[in-house]
């Protein structure tokens, strides 16, 4: 026989836990309270732009000058930080996903963050780094592009490096230098830069 609490709480439309999720779901009725309550719980877990919270507040009908205010006070007191975002963003994805400084850079202004805040945060990346990265990448995938015919390697690492951001020049470099290093030739290769553009 099933407890008799349980059943209780089953009875009512949508049990417990639909129940207790739509408790959470209730807005409070006061538009700066709803503002306040959605920024929270957008910022539980992962720090937003100031651009995204806006869009959401949006989405979610609050008035602009209520949105424009827990916004800004949300920055008075440090909860939004546009700067910090895109410092710690650079360094995530520049780290774990080895992407370079323009593509940060359009990820960022895909985010809402200022021209002037993401020129300081990529900035922080310099080319020795850039390089650097890009050859710890080119040498990951070496192994899986053996047996291909070297303009076929060459095309396919450096597209590997065009789609992370990394300027063509300096993608050439690397991937020619590492074919070399391995031991293939890279002469007559110089006429693939209009092949990757």
């Amino acid at each position: 026989m099933s407890d008799p609490s349980t059943r209780r709480t089953a009875d009512r439309p949508g049990g417990s836990s639909a129940s207790s999720r739509a408790d959470e779901e209730l807005p409070p009725q006061d538009p700066a309270e709803r503002a306040r309550a959605i920024c929270l719980r957008l910022l539980t877990g992962t720090p937003r732009t100031r651009k995204q919270l806006a869009e959401a507040l949006h989405k979610r009908e609050i008035p602009d000058e209520v949105a424009e205010e827990v916004l800004s006070r949300f920055e008075d007191v440090g909860l939004i930080d546009d700067a910090a975002f895109a410092g710690a963003w650079v360094e995530s994805r520049h780290h774990g996903r080895g992407l370079a400084r323009r593509a940060l850079a359009r990820e960022l202004r895909t985010k809402g963050v200022d021209s002037a805040l993401i020129d300081e945060a990529v900035a922080r990346l310099d080319s020795d780094q850039e390089e650097q990265t890009a050859r710890e990448l080119v040498a990951r995938k070496l192994r899986s592009t053996r047996g291909l015919d070297r303009d076929r390697r060459l095309r396919r690492l450096a597209g590997m490096l065009a789609r992370k951001g990394y300027p063509e020049g300096m993608a050439l470099r690397v991937v020619r230098r590492a074919l070399e290093e391995e031991g293939e030739g890279t002469e007559g290769l110089d006429g693939l830069e209009d092949g990757l553009s």
